[in-house]
């Protein structure tokens, strides 16, 4: 028996979903106006809808945790939208005077030098050199709650730089959302995870295109046993396409590994579909001529249409860094990622 105060569209089970989502908007309304208001819409009425569900205790948590960091996450990165960012992975076990560990102090150092900021998992090894060299203004930190990691290294305390995850899979999501390039040195498990997992999503069009470059000291074997092995047991089987190892680069200096990076997006800045067409936006105009040239090059990918310029779009002319870009676009097949990264390192030589 309910009292006369009680809501009935959390105590009358048999309230319809016209009621509950006129409720919803209402009560998005309370909150104020949103550019993005539809989207809230859909996220509390899937929130609404698991009451109905009656899902698992333990699912409800894992989705309760998931939301919590992801908003963060995103608030904390809001700060330095249109920065670029480098990812750092590598072992956990690096000690410190290990020359691994200097290389990727230093090199932290250099991506700062030149603009850049820096991301790793905030724990010890590889993620310690790289928060040390790229200091405390110049790089984030997304750990993962672990027993024998209890806290964060200490060159990562600042919390609009700090980020803590209980799960692996909404951290690994943000570290390939905020990033927009991705360097590995040597490591465990979890280094060739990422790697894998990364290199997945770029064969597949699941993440944008990026460089991902694979560093190693001057003789060191790491990488090259790591991509035998890859050669053999992928390509030589047919597993993955000789040409998807186009989408990873292996160095053994810092300046390389961040040339590489500089090269990338020396010409080319980003890219998104826009219908059944991909719009790559340029620096630069491309001429009409090289634009040709590319066509033939390129045919396999662009099919029957054509590579043209186009027309800015409207959500881009409102942001000031994209509104001076040159956008073109074709027709892409969505299936041949690894050619469609040849054909951006063509546009930016």
């Amino acid at each position: 028996m309910t009292s006369d105060n009680e809501d009935p569209l959390v105590n009358d089970r048999s309230a319809s979903w016209e009621e509950i989502e006129t409720r919803a908007r209402e009560l998005l309304a309370l909150v104020g106006p949103s550019k993005n208001a539809e989207f809230h819409f859909e996220i509390l009425m899937s929130a609404l809808r698991l009451v109905r569900d009656e899902p698992a205790r333990l699912d409800l948590k894992i989705l309760n945790s998931a939301i919590k960091e992801l908003r963060y996450s995103f608030r904390v990165f809001a700060a330095v939208k249109g920065t670029r960012k480098i990812a750092i992975f590598g072992s956990a076990r690096t000690d410190p005077e290990d020359n691994l560990y200097k290389m990727c102090e230093s090199f932290a150092a250099l991506c700062v030098q030149r603009g850049f900021q820096v991301i790793t998992g905030a724990g010890p090894g590889i993620m310690e050199a790289g928060n040390k060299g790229a200091g405390p203004a110049g790089g984030f930190g997304l750990a993962i709650r672990l027993p024998f990691e209890p806290d964060a290294n200490p060159y990562v305390r600042r919390p609009d730089r700090l980020i803590n995850f209980k799960y692996f899979f909404t951290r690994k999501l943000v570290f390939i959302k905020e990033s927009d390039a991705v360097v590995l040195f040597p490591g465990g498990f979890g280094t060739n995870d990422e790697a894998f997992e990364l290199l997945t999503l770029l064969q597949t069009g699941k993440a944008d295109p990026r460089p991902v470059v694979l560093l190693d000291l001057p003789g060191g074997t790491y990488w090259d046993t790591w991509l035998d092995f890859v050669k053999r047991e992928l390509v030589d089987r047919r597993m993955i396409d000789a040409r998807d190892l186009d989408l990873l680069t292996i160095t053994r200096s810092s300046e390389e590994a961040l040339a590489e990076i500089q090269r990338f997006y020396s010409v080319y800045h980003s890219s998104r579909f826009v219908g059944d067409r991909l719009m790559l936006r340029l620096s630069r105009p491309l001429p009409p001529e090289r634009m040709a040239e590319l066509e033939v090059e390129f045919s396999d990918i662009i099919g029957a249409g054509t590579l043209e310029s186009c027309p800015i779009l409207e959500e881009d002319q409102s942001d000031p860094r994209l509104a001076v870009l040159h956008p073109i676009w074709f027709r892409f097949d969505r299936r041949s990622f690894s050619r469609l990264r040849g054909l951006i390192d063509q546009l930016n030589r």
